[in-house]
């Protein structure tokens, strides 16, 4: 299990096994943020709890959900279930603890021009951190 919370710990999110791999998206928002998402759905991988902002990007297809105390961007989650009647959702690994991420490896996806993933660069949350 990891935990991850906003600075402040008013927001926390629980993943319940450690993700194969984080996402580092060059979007317009997440190259802002510096985030580092792990997936799952909501209520079923991941947990969340606390109370939230949201930004919702246009068109609407994420909600991205920050604390309202100390603006950590915590999670996004699709604003309507799938077709199983689930959210999915992405957890900002970077409110992890730096010991429980380190080994997760990270994949890059090209939200900016292409909308595809990358090749691998073979580093892992570790090396972002100590480097």
């Amino acid at each position: 299990m990891i935990v991850g919370s906003c600075h402040c710990g008013a927001v926390r999110w629980t993943l319940n096994d450690a993700p194969e791999a984080a996402t580092s998206c060059n979007c317009t928002l997440c190259r802002r943020w510096g985030t580092l998402w792990a997936y799952g759905f909501q209520g079923d991988d991941i947990q969340i709890s606390g109370p939230t902002a949201v930004y919702v990007r246009e068109p609407n297809t994420i909600d991205f959900h920050f604390c309202p105390n100390c603006g950590c961007v915590a999670y996004w989650i699709t604003p309507e279930a799938g077709r199983d009647g689930r959210y999915y959702i992405a957890v900002n690994l970077r409110l992890a603890e730096p010991k429980d991420i380190a080994a997760v490896p990270i994949n890059h996806f090209d939200g900016l021009d292409k909308f595809e993933t990358r090749p691998s660069s073979g580093q892992c949350v570790g090396d972002l951190l100590w480097s």
